[in-house]
């Protein structure tokens, strides 16, 4: 018997007593905490590029050997295509459990063994991986209404070098930037006295900056393909590029032209409170902490912005921690007003045998949370939701235990003897008791696909909770109580009058009558369960609930063929109505 062992050996009961706790506080500190749950997709998407081609002569040249290959892989649950002029995506999604990593292995396989049979003109043909982990967690702003985009563009990356150098930290993006451009001005009058056309100028910058075979290298065995690369690295080389060399002397790019870098056509347009801005967004790497990852970034943030001129500002648009704290003050609300709770029911008890069965609470949600820990679970909003569920069910195991402690306790046994027989007479109601309750959560165990895979943290995370109060009432609380509790006990104390006249003055009246007329009772069970579900309709179902976040996005869509500037108007419409907004503190990134 666990409890016997317990009690007979406690001072083994009380290291692991101990060590449990240790272990429970340890895993508090090092699991990972995100605002939601992480797991491997079997979703890809395969992006080909062909340039100047037609939709039907992508989808003819190059979408259909693509999917005829991809089709013939084992797993396939379904494939979807989107082809525009020149751009087809490709996105394949296998079954659910399936390994994700070598269904990504046979992708690249199959796409990269008909490379070769693409038509040469494809520029681009990758394959990406969807991973749920990979979620921007801090979004800040660089702001400004004077400052040129190639200051902005200077310090946006800068910042992102530092921010991708920080640990815990994934991809660092960098949107809102115009494109730039290199343009060469010709001096047409220069160029006419020294007999130099156009299309010189022209084919010299091609051939500087076109790369081109070389032909071989031998090397012992080896034969290597050379290749040069003439890719511009700066301004000046394109400025020093030789359009012509006669008579010993040459003749530069910076002799008949005038070359300069500028912001290409705007294509977008990012503002931030009203404000011409560049968003920066980090992501956070798989299996992090986002309460360490974003306390270095924090302090990257804060030595960044003295560099920065006097009119960039830096502003901060998202940051995932608030949520994620949100959830964690929440959960430790819900255990604060758990314990109290508890205690009031408790009271009839005893001070004692309260105190006994309240352990069990902190005990079984720090071995839950270990247990969470070695399954390589997170701490994240839908296991936050379990260890709240899981809160009102703790108790269940520990209360009938120390209660049947105390019945004998009353009948004159020892502290010890109590402890032992009272346990044992009970450990299999309380085992069935514990069953019935894990069993109503395993279904969401079960649930099959993606949402099933995105849910599971929430059912694990009550079923080790209530299987770890199931192990401290059957072992644990028998130990405190051998110790805790006395002989005499403290019974009959003024809550358990109270709790018992109220009792006897009410539930025992209809718990009579609905002995005594079986049927009617049964007949008022039955119309109280289709009352219940008759209310379902009305109440509404989903998977998940609302995320409940304190954000909103406004889509303003312009008439079709509408110019940039158009649809900047009809954006700015947008931000005056939502100025008062902002006025009380609220933030608009566009």
């Amino acid at each position: 018997m666990l409890a016997e062992f317990a009690v007979r050996r406690w001072q083994f009961t009380l290291v692991v007593f101990i060590a449990l706790v240790a272990l429970g506080a340890n895993a508090l500190v090092q699991i990972p905490k995100a605002e939601d749950p992480t797991f491997p997709l079997a979703t890809f998407v395969v992006v080909a590029v062909l340039p100047g081609s037609a939709p039907t002569d992508l989808e003819r040249l190059v979408v259909d050997p693509i999917e005829t290959k991809l089709k013939a892989l084992d797993d396939v649950k379904h494939m979807k295509t989107q082809i525009e002029d020149g751009l087809a995506v490709i996105q394949i999604e296998f079954e659910s459990g399936v390994d994700a990593d070598r269904k990504r292995d046979d992708v690249l396989r199959e796409t990269t063994a008909l490379r070769p049979n693409l038509p040469a003109e494809v520029v681009r043909l990758d394959v990406q991986q969807f991973n749920a982990a990979l979620v921007n967690v801090v979004e800040v702003a660089l702001t400004s209404e004077t400052a040129p985009y190639a200051v902005l563009d200077r310090h946006a990356r800068a910042l992102k070098r530092r921010l991708e150098g920080l640990a815990g930290v994934g991809d660092v993006e960098i949107a809102g930037l115009p494109k730039q451009e290199l343009t060469v001005s010709l001096d047409l009058p220069r160029m006419a006295a020294l007999g130099i056309e156009p299309l010189e100028v022209i084919s010299a910058i091609r051939a500087e900056g076109a790369n081109v075979p070389a032909g071989t290298l031998d090397a012992g065995a080896r034969r290597f393909n050379v290749k040069t690369s003439g890719d511009y690295a700066s301004i000046e080389e394109l400025r020093e590029t030789v359009v012509r060399s006669a008579g010993g002397a040459a003749v530069h790019i910076a002799d008949v032209a005038q070359v300069a870098q500028r912001d290409a056509e705007l294509t977008q347009l990012t503002r931030f409170d009203g404000k011409r801005a560049v968003l920066i967004a980090a992501a956070q790497k798989e299996g992090q902490n986002i309460f360490d990852v974003m306390r270095r970034i924090d302090g990257e943030l804060v030595a960044f912005a003295p560099s920065l001129p006097a009119s960039v500002r830096l502003a901060r648009g998202f940051e995932q921690i608030q949520n994620v704290s949100h959830r964690l003050d929440g959960f430790v609300r819900d255990f604060g007003l758990a314990i109290a709770l508890v205690l009031v029911t408790l009271l009839p008890l005893g001070t004692r045998a309260s105190l006994v069965v309240m352990v069990s609470i902190p005990l079984s949600l720090a071995l839950g949370l270990l247990l969470l820990q070695l399954t390589g679970f997170s701490i994240n909003q839908l296991s936050i939701v379990g260890f709240v569920i899981a809160l009102g069910l703790l108790v269940d195991d520990s209360v009938v235990v120390v209660e049947n402690i105390t019945r004998h306790l009353r009948e004159g046994a020892s502290p010890r003897v109590a402890a032992v027989v009272a346990t044992r007479q009970i450990t299999a109601s309380v085992i069935g008791c514990t069953a019935t309750l894990v069993f109503a959560f395993l279904p969401l165990l079960a649930l099959p696909g993606n949402a099933g895979q995105f849910i599971r943290s929430m059912p694990l995370a009550i079923v080790f909770t209530i299987g770890a109060s199931l192990l401290v009432s059957l072992t644990i609380v028998p130990f405190l109580a051998s110790v805790v509790l006395k002989a005499d006990g403290e019974h009959g104390n003024v809550f358990l009058r109270g709790l018992k006249f109220v009792i006897e003055g009410s539930y025992r009246r209809v718990l009579n009558r609905a002995v005594a007329h079986p049927w009617l009772a049964l007949g008022v069970a039955i119309l109280l369960f289709a009352g219940s579900l008759a209310l379902v309709p009305r109440i509404g179902f989903s998977l998940f609930p609302k995320a409940g976040t304190p954000q909103f996005l406004v889509h303003v869509e312009a008439a079709e063929g509408a110019s940039l500037a158009e649809t900047d108007r009809g954006a700015r419409f947008v931000e005056q109505v939502l100025a008062r907004l902002r006025e009380r503190g609220y933030r608009v990134i566009e």
